[in-house]
């Protein structure tokens, strides 16, 4: 009791915040933060709806091809095979690191000398393949960033890979559309491609977790390797309090999920060129989003977990509003850059806590299922909306589409209420 609480204390305050910085594991999690964090707008987010786009797909269109991206909400269906099995050679993290990497070097490169014009079929089945890819690189990196130190560090560990996952963002949004617009789609994705060198470097030379002696799943049927994590989630917590934290997770980042599709055909329809887009939402936008992430880490390591979650539900919400500035001013810098700065700010800060919030609930034996399971969930409701939106704008307007998914907030609020004296005895 005293040896663990005194742990936790060095890792307070904010002397404790440079020590848990400062570990050599917080650069390794910003290399494979940009790995994960690359191909999420090329597979399934912005830059893969502005191609469409751009090349002359109606919106409803876009938003149906969105839901290829739905393997990165249903990664938690094989994270139990991630878990018990162990690839050749690298080690049981580092070869699915590995292997996932290079598939999506391989698709990328595949995407771009196809492209959406010539054989939209085959297009949209590589585009799977590579979300596919993405979502089990997401899985693997959380179980290693969770298992490669202690839970005090998470909260800086969670901002190093937010800081390398928004370095990849500005890779795959504002480079991609910077080479979009002077050299066309399939040179930027082709250097996207190539990009993924750098992770996948950091994954052959990372260090393999050391697996604690409580590790049980790789012991177990293969049957038992998808029940045991969920089984033992809902044991620990409790049936009613499991369904409620899932629920919340689920619904945390919804208003900021719902608009992701549409984004990129709301800046063109609001007469903004590819490269303002690349230099206010993915240049401007990313950097104000990494200091939103750093302050979401100060501010874990400081304040309570659930004050946090309340903040960050709260922002969330609001900054939706930001982009009714943009919708009736359509043209104007000032409105461009306002409506960014306040969504990318609390998106940073929100996505920090929720993944502190996250690492907290899971149980070593099953890491990679359990987060994965409560990483899909915060991208379900959001992707389901967000692969509507497009009939959803089209039968309103942008405007009441910002109006709609900033209200989306409040049942996450009702049940924030619920959890709350219940957080306090586990998270807080």
């Amino acid at each position: 009791m005293t040896s663990s609480h005194s742990t936790e204390n060095n890792y307070k305050g904010w002397s404790g915040i440079k020590r848990a910085f400062a570990t050599p594991s917080a650069l390794t999690l910003f290399c494979l933060g940009l790995g994960s964090g690359l191909p999420f707008l090329l597979v399934g987010g912005m830059t893969l709806s502005t191609w469409l786009r751009d090349v002359g797909f109606e919106l409803s269109v876009i938003g149906l091809i969105s839901f290829v991206g739905f393997f990165y909400v249903l990664k938690f269906l094989w994270a139990p095979l991630i878990d018990k099995y162990s690839l050749p050679f690298l080690g049981r993290r580092k070869g699915w690191l590995v292997l996932s990497q290079i598939i999506l070097i391989v698709t990328l490169s595949a995407i771009a000398l196809l492209g959406p014009e010539s054989s939209l079929g085959v297009f949209i089945v590589l585009v799977g393949v590579a979300a596919f890819a993405g979502a089990t690189l997401d899985t693997v990196v959380d179980a290693y960033r969770i298992e490669i130190a202690p839970i005090e560090f998470q909260a800086a560990l969670a901002s190093t890979y937010i800081l390398g996952y928004r370095i990849g963002l500005i890779l795959s949004g504002a480079v991609a559309f910077y080479l979009a617009e002077l050299w066309g789609w399939t040179s930027a994705y082709l250097m996207m491609a190539l990009c993924m060198v750098i992770p996948l470097i950091a994954a052959v030379i990372c260090k393999e977790p050391t697996t604690p002696q409580t590790i049980v799943v790789r012991d177990v049927h293969i049957v038992d390797a998808f029940i045991k994590p969920f089984q033992e989630f809902f044991s620990r917590n409790g049936v009613i309090l499991a369904l409620a934290l899932l629920v919340f997770v689920g619904l945390f980042k919804l208003p900021d999920q719902m608009i992701g599709v549409m984004a990129g055909p709301f800046y063109l329809d609001s007469g903004y060129t590819k490269a303002d887009i690349a230099t206010v939402s993915k240049l401007f936008g990313v950097w104000v989003g990494i200091a939103g992430a750093f302050l979401g880490g100060i501010c874990v390591a400081i304040f309570s977990m659930r004050s946090m979650l309340f903040v960050a539900t709260i922002i969330v919400s609001v900054s939706n509003i930001a982009y009714l500035l943009m919708a009736n001013n359509p043209g104007q810098d000032w409105a461009f850059f306002t409506a960014i700065s306040a969504d990318n700010i609390s998106q940073g800060f929100a996505g920090v806590v929720l993944v502190a919030f996250m690492s907290s609930l899971t149980n070593q034996n099953f890491t990679a299922t359990q987060y994965a399971l409560l990483a899909s969930l915060a991208n379900l409701p959001g992707k389901f909306i967000g692969g509507l939106s497009g009939y959803i704008v089209e039968a309103s307007s942008y405007s009441w589409f910002y109006i709609f998914s900033s209200l989306s907030v409040i049942p996450t609020l009702l049940i924030l209420a619920w959890l709350w004296n219940r957080l306090h005895k586990t998270s807080a």
